[in-house]
């Protein structure tokens, strides 16, 4: 029987950076990944469609750590310029309201880390130059010293810890950079890695990383896989820590992502831009004991917006005057609903403006300006037939583009009138972080002018997008 509860619960979230879900082994990935994630998903409830709907780091942590869609936080791009409308209440915030006490580990100058009572910041990048990059115990070191504390006190509390193993660069600690490889990674007839280095926008930043002359593609995956691994290792220390503290039996976990990772995908290298699949799907776990059925998996659509309300209905808070865009995914674990919207949104103000929508058959993406992977305007995937994306119907098929463009405009109108505030993605001068360019013309100019560089101008860069 679970432990008699004498008050709120604490909730604990675990926002993982760039975590692929078809990569982890609790989703049916044929590496074992994440076995302590998988023991913990035995005592949880699994969500199988859970997507981040607008990409990428600072849109998605927008919409779940707010419970709103992107039209009601006007935060859509990666380089969101100023804070977070004032009208818009974070979950810290709202929890403080509550009388918790609240920590965010490795987020701190995010719009949407705004309400802390604490932030705390641990190395989470690297190069190969500085070597294998322990990125989870750089946050353990902090974490469960925080979590100690908290502890410690009368209150409820929330703690957000912020994961960045899976993010480039791949560098995990022994033995893990090993343990999903044993071939030769400088075996110069694979050429797989060429396309890679010849990409003038990013291969500064590869090179930066990856170890010099690696010419295969699936040293580089299993790193990421690797790096997933040794994530999933140093979380259990943090499993552990709530269970010898006696916290896990009033504890909310939870186990999210804000985005995937393309990986090899699309062109788009070792990366997390483009609206496909391995972006668009993130994994979402919860363990309550006692409130969340153990074991079970709901297959219903759902959305980063859905989390708030589904942590307030666990908590047992009732706020009538606040309002969510997203609802509880409860009554879809208790199968009062089969499933959320089945068809929504995408967003992307990344590397590329672009927006689209979604349904269980078709994906529409619509390029809002030449991308610098010279892909065409329209693109139409029959997610049924072709999961992976690799056929683009947008020609062959122009009245499903035609209806879907009706629908997601239909859409727009809707929530623009709803909320009285234009769709931001139309407005985003300078989203690509080029002070010299408000909006690319060509795809050529768009080729020429972005680049990134080193980990330290990475790490700046997602600095400012916090």
């Amino acid at each position: 029987m679970p432990a008699r509860r004498t008050r709120k619960p604490n909730i604990v979230l675990f926002g993982i950076d760039s975590l692929r879900r078809d990569h982890m082994s609790c989703y049916g990935y044929h590496r074992l990944t994440t076995p302590h994630i998988d023991r913990f998903a035995q005592q949880s409830t699994l969500f199988e469609q859970t997507f981040s709907a607008y990409i990428p780091t600072t849109s998605a942590y927008a919409s779940m750590l707010t419970g709103q869609d992107v039209f009601t936080t006007q935060v859509v791009a990666l380089r969101h310029k100023g804070p977070l409308r004032p009208e818009v209440k974070t979950l810290a915030e709202m929890l403080r309201e509550e009388g918790y006490d609240t920590t965010c580990v490795g987020f701190g100058g995010n719009p949407s880390s705004r309400g802390f009572d604490k932030y705390i910041e641990f190395p989470g990048w690297g190069s190969w130059n500085e070597g294998r990059s322990p990125k989870a115990q750089n946050l353990n070191d902090v974490a469960i010293p925080e979590l100690d504390r908290l502890a410690r006190k009368r209150d409820p509390f929330f703690l957000f810890l912020r994961h960045m193993d899976p993010h480039s660069p791949y560098l995990p600690p022994a033995p893990y950079e090993r343990m999903f490889y044993h071939g030769n990674e400088f075996d110069k007839r694979n050429k797989s890695m060429e396309p890679v280095m010849a990409f003038k926008p990013f291969r500064d930043f590869f090179a930066s990383w990856m170890p010099p002359g690696v010419t295969d593609k699936e040293y580089i995956i299993a790193q990421y896989d690797g790096a997933v691994a040794y994530m999933d290792a140093a979380i259990q220390s943090i499993f552990t820590a709530l269970e010898a503290r006696g916290l896990a039996e009033n504890t909310i976990v939870v186990i999210n992502g804000d985005h995937g990772e393309t990986l090899y995908d699309h062109d788009c290298y070792f990366d997390h831009h483009g609206m496909y699949e391995p972006t668009l799907v993130v994994p979402l776990i919860i363990r309550y004991p006692g409130k969340v059925p153990a074991g079970v998996r709901v297959k219903g659509y759902n959305q980063h917006k859905d989390l708030v309300p589904t942590l307030f209905e666990l908590a047992g808070i009732e706020r009538p005057e606040l309002s969510f865009d997203g609802r509880s995914l409860m009554p879809m674990v208790r199968g009062e609903v089969a499933s959320h919207e089945s068809e929504f949104y995408i967003t992307e103000c990344t590397w590329m403006r672009k927006h689209g929508w979604r349904t269980p058959n078709w994906k529409l993406i619509v390029a809002l300006e030449p991308d610098f992977h010279f892909k065409p305007p329209v693109e139409l995937y029959n997610l049924f037939e072709d999961p992976e994306e690799s056929a683009n119907l947008a020609e062959s098929h122009p009245e499903v583009v035609a209806d879907l463009t009706r629908r997601m405009n239909e859409w727009i109108a809707r929530r623009e009138a709803e909320t009285g505030l234009p769709n931001p993605i139309y407005n985003q001068p300078g989203w690509h972080g080029d002070v010299t360019v408000d909006y690319f013309t060509t795809s050529q100019q768009a080729y020429d002018t972005l680049h990134i560089g080193d980990p330290a101008q990475a790490a700046r860069l997602q600095s400012r997008s916090r």
